[in-house]
């Protein structure tokens, strides 16, 4: 019997800038920002399983303490079978994870919305990007981005969006070694709940920021610390709630210079950023007897 196995690249994300501009009745923020997909993330590996067998294996740089049952992948895996009544339907799955979680890159989100797509093909589900986004949103506001796979104009809860080129612009990103709660920072009483709606002209001239950057500043220090370290080097800015800030570079050379010069505690990679993942350059189809 043959068996497939699709692997795909799970980008990450950079909020180039986030916005608060107000807060509904149900709890959820409004927000307006900018998302950048890198070629840089997690790699995961599907294979098919009979029986309705749904299992998860993690190796990589930040797989320790990376909780293997009622992980997103498995969430997301589910709800997708489910959502089809096939039950039945089973996979292994293996993740390569690069990306640490609560660091504001996406990792969560972006292994969920993999799974959707990727699971979607290798069952021979037939669901379009719609569907798929539908049930993405339900596991979190910024998998719908990564099931799209381009880099977007967001708003809402983030699930609105907008396609947008924004070229293959230089990036160091740095995590300093901490853990940010998204909704530690959400919850804070002097968070900036009322920034005014811009357009993308706006963000292209500069007058656009990180609402979020100051409150967890205050609760994580080291984020504080990763800032100003990076400030040295080129505008340094905090993607999400954090931890992982970054700054644009037009020279990899002294991107990497920077990288190297890391201060202790903190981790980082050098990546590019890329309008569409193109399914051509980041997915692997084998079949073995």
């Amino acid at each position: 019997m043959s068996r497939q196995t699709i692997t795909r690249l799970a980008p990450a994300k950079l909020n180039l800038f986030l916005h608060i501009t107000g807060r509904r009745e149900d709890g959820y923020h409004e927000l307006q920002t900018l998302f950048q997909l890198l070629d840089y993330g997690d790699e995961l590996s599907f294979e098919h399983r009979e029986a309705g067998q749904l299992a998860l294996e993690a190796e990589g740089p930040t797989a320790a303490g990376m909780p293997l049952d009622g992980n997103l992948i498995l969430r997301a895996a589910d709800l997708l079978r489910n959502a089809c009544g096939k039950p039945q339907l089973g996979a292994h799955i293996k993740i390569l994870k690069r990306l640490p979680a609560g660091a504001g890159l996406g990792g969560g989100s972006s292994d969920a919305a993999t799974t959707l797509v990727a699971l979607n093909e290798l069952w021979g589900l037939g669901l379009d990007e719609p569907r798929l986004c539908q049930l993405g949103v339900t596991l979190g506001a910024d998998v719908p981005v990564f099931v799209r796979g381009h880099s977007a104009w967001a708003e809402g809860i983030g699930e609105e969006l907008t396609p947008v080129s924004l070229g293959e612009p230089l990036y160091l990103v740095v995590t300093p070694d901490c853990f940010v709660s998204t909704q530690r920072v959400f919850t804070q009483a002097d968070l900036t709940r009322n920034t005014r709606a811009i357009k993308m002209r706006d963000f292209l001239e500069g007058r656009s920021g990180n609402d979020c950057e100051a409150v967890t500043r205050k609760l994580y220090p080291p984020v504080d610390v990763a800032l100003r370290w990076l400030d040295n080097y080129a505008p340094a800015r905090m993607t999400g709630t954090g931890a992982s800030v970054f700054a644009s570079f037009t020279d990899e050379g002294q991107a990497r210079s920077a990288l190297a010069d890391l201060p202790e505690g903190c981790t980082g990679f050098v990546a590019r950023g890329m309008d569409r993942l193109m399914p051509r350059a980041y997915t692997r189809i084998n079949t073995k007897e």
